[in-house]
């Protein structure tokens, strides 16, 4: 038996907005824009990443849009990695993506935390 992880859900308040974030600002890809009634089905994913990606949920309702950019209660919650974390740093950078804090040097990878359009908190990250 083999499982894994394949989405998580990020609650968002307009597909475009986000897709446009995710894919121009991050460098993810659209891998999925599929109409469902008045909500969409769109999921976006690291480029190269195979086994997980983010399905963009439009808030629908004042409980879930109160929840837009709060998923994490405030810490960070996802977690970006990378085998190029400069030229990924430098390249989000240029994009004007807001880091909250300079990278640095951890026993266990280098590290930076950035928020997405949302302010959900984020690691970008090269483990050693």
């Amino acid at each position: 038996m083999s499982q894994h992880l394949s989405l998580v859900s990020i609650l968002v308040d307009d597909y475009d907005q986000a897709i446009e974030f995710y894919t121009q600002k991050l460098g993810f890809e659209l891998t999925e824009d599929t109409p469902q009634g008045d909500k969409r089905w769109v999921v976006v994913a690291p480029r190269g990443s195979r086994e997980s990606a983010i399905l963009l949920a439009k808030a629908s309702k004042p409980q879930q849009q109160a929840l837009v950019g709060e998923q994490g209660a405030g810490r960070v919650w996802l977690f970006l990695q990378t085998n190029d974390f400069w030229t990924d740093y430098q390249r989000m950078l240029d994009a004007k993506v807001q880091f909250l804090e300079q990278p640095r040097e951890e026993s266990y990878a280098t590290v930076v935390v950035f928020q997405d359009l949302y302010g959900n908190k984020w690691d970008l990250l090269q483990r050693k």
